[in-house]
């Protein structure tokens, strides 16, 4: 396989890479499925999905950091997005562990083993002390995630117009 400089980080079965323009198919899968999206507030289109990926690059030169785009180590196929990205909880500004990934690769650890490395990347690249992740009450698949990585629950907010809980793990 090519060397590709924009991997940000590896683990044993995937690697991690920056956001391009040519993510939108990658994750139009993802985005277009009303069973992955469940928590989200909406299906993504090709122009939203356009969107998120500028937003998502301009976080990548704003912060050091983002979502990224999850591929199988060995084949390069698209799994996922998992990042840092920064969230305003209760007037306070913290950096979130999210994760998306596409429904045909739930259920095989992915989520889990890219979180573990993007907790290990804010911690040990990027400095930070405390990290959270921001999940719909409901959704237990993610809270599983949250928990694995050693994630605690914090406390329950209201955050894009419905009750979310706030999982967070310190330093």
């Amino acid at each position: 396989m090519p060397v590709d400089n924009s991997f940000v980080l590896s683990t044993e079965r995937i690697n991690l890479r920056k956001m391009n323009n040519n993510d939108v198919g990658n994750l139009m899968e993802i985005f277009s499925d009303p069973v992955a999206m469940e928590y989200y507030p909406s299906t993504k289109d090709e122009q939203e999905t356009k969107k998120w990926i500028d937003w998502t690059i301009s976080n990548y030169a704003n912060f050091g950091s983002g979502l990224w785009i999850v591929e199988e180590k060995e084949t390069g196929e698209f799994l996922g997005q998992c990042g840092i990205v920064l969230q305003k909880v209760d007037g306070v500004v913290e950096m979130e562990i999210g994760y998306l990934f596409a429904r045909r690769v739930w259920g095989n650890g992915y989520a889990t083993e890219a979180a573990l490395a993007c907790k290990k990347y804010g911690f040990e690249e990027l400095g930070l002390t405390r990290m959270i992740s921001l999940i719909d009450i409901n959704n237990v698949p993610s809270i599983k995630v949250a928990e694995r990585i050693g994630m605690k629950w914090e406390k329950r907010i209201n955050k894009w117009g419905k009750d979310i809980d706030v999982y967070s793990v310190s330093l």
